[in-house]
C-alpha cells in the first residue's frame, strides 16, 4: 500500500491517491472527515483554521460504501483559493503584468532557501506553498483510511500531547487507550493531565503575546497489533524504522522514541529489556513494556508506544533575520499566517502517519486483495502464535 499527495497551501485543492487497499473494506467519507476536523482543532492554532473547513470528497475507488480494490482518490478543496486565483492560478501571466506577492526572502527554519536552490525558483513562493504543513491534511486523509482498516482488524490507535514547552503531562501509565482518547479529545491541548493542561495553555498564550512559538512532544499509543509484524531480515522491512521515518517526515518533527526511548541509554540492560511470560488465554506477553512494543524490528504484541518531538513553528510574528536572495541584503524574514503552537494538532497528524505504516505492514504480511479474507487470516494468525 502506498499513497501520493498533490496540492499547494493556497492552491485549488489537496489530492490524495491511495493504492493497494483491499476490496470490500467498508469506507465512508464521514470517517475521513472526522479525522480532518480533529486536525484543525487544538489550542494555539492560527487564522487559517478559521478560513478552511476541511471536508473530503471521495472521487474514485469506493462504490456504495465499500472499496473496490482500485486506487482511491480523495479531494480536499481549499476554500481560500478564491482569494488566491491571480496568485496561484495555473494560467500564464500576461506579459504586461507581474507575478503578485513574490517572495525573495527565505525564512529561517523553512524549506524556502534550500528548495529554491534545488529547483531553481527565484520566487520562493513556489517552494513554501508545497512545503507548507497544509499538506498534512492530505496525509491525515490517507491515514484515516488506514485507521478504518486497523479498526476492522481489532487494532486501536490514539495520540495525545506529552509535553509543551518543557511542561510535562503526568498520568497513570496503565490507563486504557479508550480512556486516553476520551481524555485527550476533551482537552484543548490534547493532554491527559488537567494540571499540565492549564500551564500549557498559559505558555501558548505567552508565546503568542511575545510573537514567538513553542514546541513539544507527542505520543502515539496502539493496542491490538499482533506480534511478529515487520521483519528482522532487511533494514527496510523493520517496522519501527519505517515508523520513525514517517514521523520525522511530518513538518517540524525532529526526533522519535519508542517506549522509554533515549532513557534506555542511561540504564543497565536489566532495567531496559522486557521479560517474557505466557498464559493460556493471552499467549506470550512482556512483563513490562519499556521497549514500546518492538523487538528486532517487529511488534511483540504489547502496546506500541511512539513519541515524536516537534520543534517550535519557524514562522514567527517577531521575524528572524534573513538575506534577500536578489539583493543579498539582510532583512527581517517575511511572515505567513502561522500558529504559536501546533503541537496539539500535530498529535493528530502523527497518529495518522503511524496508522498508515501499521496498515501497510499488515497488508504486506497477510492476503491483501479481498478484505474478508485478510481479516480471517489475521484472526487465524493471532490464534496460531498464542500457542507457538
Amino acid at each position: 500500500m502506498r499513497y501520493l499527495t498533490a496540492g499547494e497551501s493556497h492552491g485549488k485543492q489537496l489530492t490524495t491517491i491511495i493504492e493497494g487497499l483491499p476490496s470490500h473494506l467498508p469506507l465512508l467519507s464521514d470517517q475521513i472527515n472526522e479525522s480532518l476536523i480533529r486536525r484543525q482543532g487544538g489550542y494555539g492554532r492560527g487564522r487559517r483554521m478559521q478560513i478552511e473547513k476541511d471536508l473530503v470528497e471521495i472521487t474514485a475507488g469506493v462504490r456504495h460504501g465499500y472499496t473496490l480494490g482500485s486506487p482511491i482518490s480523495l479531494v480536499i478543496n481549499n476554500d481560500d483559493f478564491k482569494h488566491w486565483q491571480n496568485i496561484m492560478g495555473e494560467q500564464p501571466i500576461p506579459e504586461d503584468e507581474e507575478v503578485r506577492r513574490t517572495i525573495s526572502r527565505p525564512r529561517p527554519g523553512h524549506a524556502d532557501l534550500n528548495g529554491g536552490m534545488k529547483y531553481g525558483h527565484r520566487d520562493l513562493r513556489n517552494v513554501l506553498e508545497r512545503s507548507s504543513a497544509r499538506e498534512t491534511a492530505a496525509r491525515v486523509a490517507a491515514g484515516s483510511v488506514a485507521k478504518v482498516l486497523l479498526k476492522e482488524l481489532g487494532v486501536s490507535i490514539g495520540a495525545y500531547v506529552r509535553e509543551i514547552a518543557g511542561i510535562v503531562s503526568e498520568f497513570d501509565e496503565t490507563m486504557a487507550l479508550k480512556d486516553r482518547i476520551e481524555s485527550s479529545e476533551q482537552s484543548p491541548v490534547r493532554t491527559l493531565d488537567k494540571s499540565a493542561e492549564a500551564k500549557m495553555m498559559s505558555a501558548i498564550d505567552q508565546a503568542k503575546k511575545e510573537g514567538d512559538s513553542i514546541g513539544g512532544v507527542v505520543e502515539v499509543y496502539v493496542e491490538g497489533m499482533p506480534p511478529g509484524v515487520g521483519s528482522y531480515v532487511q533494514y527496510d522491512r523493520k517496522l519501527d524504522s519505517r515508523i520513525a521515518g514517517s514521523v520525522v517526515s511530518i513538518n517540524a518533527f525532529k526526533g522519535v522514541e519508542f517506549g522509554i526511548g533515549f532513557e534506555a541509554g542511561r540504564r543497565n540492560g536489566s532495567k531496559v529489556h522486557d521479560e517474557i511470560a505466557w498464559e493460556p488465554s493471552r499467549g506470550y506477553y512482556r512483563k513490562t513494556n519499556r521497549l514500546g512494543g518492538f523487538e528486532g524490528g517487529m511488534t511483540t504484541g504489547m502496546p506500541l508506544v511512539v513519541k515524536g518531538v516537534m520543534k517550535p513553528i519557524p514562522t514567527l510574528y517577531k521575524p528572524l533575520q534573513s538575506v534577500d536572495i536578489e539583493t543579498k541584503e539582510p532583512f527581517a524574514a517575511s511572515i505567513e499566517r502561522s500558529d504559536s503552537c501546533a503541537v496539539p494538532a500535530a498529535s493528530v497528524v502523527m497518529e495518522h502517519v503511524v496508522a498508515f505504516e501499521l496498515a501497510r505492514a499488515l497488508l504486506e504480511q497477510f492476503p491483501g486483495d479481498y478484505f474478508p479474507r485478510m481479516k480471517q487470516a489475521v484472526e487465524a494468525y493471532r490464534e496460531e502464535v498464542k500457542n507457538f
